[in-house]
């Protein structure tokens, strides 16, 4: 792990301006959600790294290094599968409003937001499989960050952001990781030279996040910490219930982990790019196997431009490399705390029991 330490909330919104907001469903056949990542105003460089084999995303090719858009306001992360990309549009016409986007025109209310997204696996988690996030869960996903932003306000005198919440919430509702009950994660660190990495994660993945000797988290083996490791009778007795909660639920046929990496570093387009790339090893500590055909692992980084890299070439890739190293890692924890955050969840479409239920943390 890199020398650093964690910053005041361990979550995305330690980088300044980032906001993050949930809206999710549990009843009557729903167990699905949204989360949207609210940049500042002004935006934020964004990219993005898709190495699933089935991704389902929007938006993506925006964010080629090649192309024309340089910042976005918001990046939704959205359960439904391709259905629930739906929710992007309801963030699309809430960041229309307010005249965030891509100006188009002479105009200040003529702008184009361009609104990258990526969803996850989890149709028919509910019992219902028609219950998938659309227009009008993306807007209250946009309006619970912008509610963020306006608390973060109110507790100006004490710069205290806002916690995010974690587990069982927005796109992590319905989530499920190798039978275990998935979720929302997050964490950040702050580099000896002051730059903020952070990242935040909705783990569903088709791969196992357990080692299968110990019922340790694979994530919790790269935390540079010794972990605690399960009685033999404990990780019997969990892996027998969770090989029942398998079969009583049916093999999920799709997954995808999907995540946002972010600093407030300044970035190019093709900086950042490498950035959410280098994530995904974070991605393969914490999730193996990963990036199968069955999955659309799909990560994003966005770079605020806050803090300038150092003038000199040397000193611009020394902390170039700190920055990819630490995306990483930090990405590792945040799956790890999504696990040790998510909750048992029984109901007509299946039983997906947590990490803590199984093994007692």
């Amino acid at each position: 792990m890199t020398d650093t330490e964690t910053t005041t909330q361990d979550a995305l919104t330690d980088v300044p301006g980032l906001r993050v907001g949930h809206a999710q469903r549990t009843e009557d056949g729903w167990l699905t959600g949204t989360t949207v990542v609210l940049a500042p105003e002004g935006g934020a460089v964004t990219a993005v790294d898709v190495r699933g084999g089935g991704p389902g995303t929007r938006e993506t090719d925006a964010l080629d290094p090649r192309n024309l858009v340089q910042r976005i306001d918001a990046v939704v992360l959205t359960g439904g599968s391709a259905y629930g990309l739906d929710a992007a549009s309801g963030v699309m016409a809430w960041l229309e409003e307010r005249g965030r986007g891509v100006r188009a025109g002479p105009d200040p209310a003529q702008v184009v937001p361009v609104v990258p997204a990526a969803c996850v696996f989890d149709l028919g988690r509910g019992g219902d499989w028609a219950a998938r996030p659309d227009a009008a869960l993306g807007r209250e996903a946009a309006e619970a960050a912008e509610a963020a932003e306006a608390a973060e306000a109110a507790e100006a005198a004490g710069n205290v952001p806002g916690t995010v919440a974690q587990g069982n919430v927005g796109a992590g509702t319905g989530a499920v990781a190798g039978g275990l009950k998935g979720g929302v994660g997050t964490a950040s660190t702050v580099l000896p030279s002051g730059a903020t990495v952070a990242a935040l994660a909705v783990v569903n993945a088709v791969g196992s996040v357990l080692d299968p000797a110990t019922g340790v988290l694979y994530g919790e083996l790269f935390s540079g910490r010794r972990p605690a490791i399960p009685s033999e009778a404990q990780h019997t007795e969990a892996q027998r219930r969770l090989a029942e909660a398998v079969k009583a639920s049916g093999p999920p046929p799709l997954n995808t982990t999907i995540a946002v990496v972010a600093t407030d570093a300044q970035l190019s387009k093709a900086q950042a790019q490498k950035l959410a790339g280098t994530a995904h090893d974070g991605l393969a500590r914490a999730v193996r196997p990963v990036h199968l055909l069955h999955d659309g692992d799909t990560v994003f980084a966005l770079a605020t431009g806050e803090r300038p890299l150092p003038a000199s070439e040397s000193g611009q890739l020394q902390e170039l490399n700190s920055l990819l190293a630490a995306g990483a890692d930090i990405l590792t924890r945040a799956v790890v705390k999504a696990l040790l955050a998510a909750e048992t969840v029984t109901g007509p479409g299946g039983v997906f029991p947590s990490y803590r239920d199984l093994y007692g943390r």
